[in-house]
C-alpha cells in the first residue's frame, strides 16, 4: 500500500512540474517574440522614414516623425500575435539625429491552480539610426 502512494505522488509531481514548465515557457516565448518584433520593426520603420531629400540637399541624417509612426504601427500589426492585446507607447521621436523611444506592453494569462494569474510583459527600446559612411 505504501508503494502505491509513492507512485501516485511521483505521477502528481510530474504533472505539476510539466504544468509549470509549460507556463514559464509560454511566458518566455511571449517576451522574446515581443522583443524581437519590437527591435526589427523599429529598425525597418526608421529606415523607411529616412528623409532622403534632406540628406541629398545638405547631408543631414533625419527621419520623418509621422512616417515613422505610421510605418511602425503598420509593420507591428502585420507581424503581431493576433491572440494578444498590445499597447504601444511612443515616448520620443527625434527627427535629427534620428532617435526613438518606445514601449510595447502585453498581458499573459495562465490558469495553473484554478485561479487566473496575469503577468504584464513590457519591452522598452531606445533606438538610434546608424548610417555607414
Amino acid at each position: 500500500m505504501k508503494e502505491s502512494y509513492w507512485g501516485v505522488l511521483i505521477v502528481v509531481l510530474g504533472v505539476v512540474a510539466i504544468a509549470f514548465i509549460y507556463f514559464f515557457q509560454s511566458l518566455t516565448n511571449t517576451d522574446e517574440h515581443n522583443y524581437n518584433l519590437l527591435k526589427e520593426t523599429t529598425e525597418a520603420a526608421m529606415i523607411d522614414a529616412f528623409d532622403l531629400a534632406s540628406y541629398r540637399k545638405d547631408g543631414t541624417v533625419r527621419i520623418d516623425r509621422e512616417k515613422f509612426v505610421e510605418n511602425f504601427v503598420r509593420r507591428f500589426a502585420e507581424n503581431a500575435n493576433l491572440s494578444r492585446t498590445y499597447v504601444i507607447e511612443i515616448y520620443d521621436v527625434n527627427e535629427e539625429p534620428p532617435k526613438v523611444s518606445l514601449k510595447v506592453s502585453s498581458t499573459e494569462q495562465s490558469n495553473v491552480t484554478n485561479e487566473i494569474m496575469e503577468f504584464d510583459i513590457e519591452n522598452r527600446l531606445d533606438a538610434i539610426l546608424e548610417t555607414p559612411y
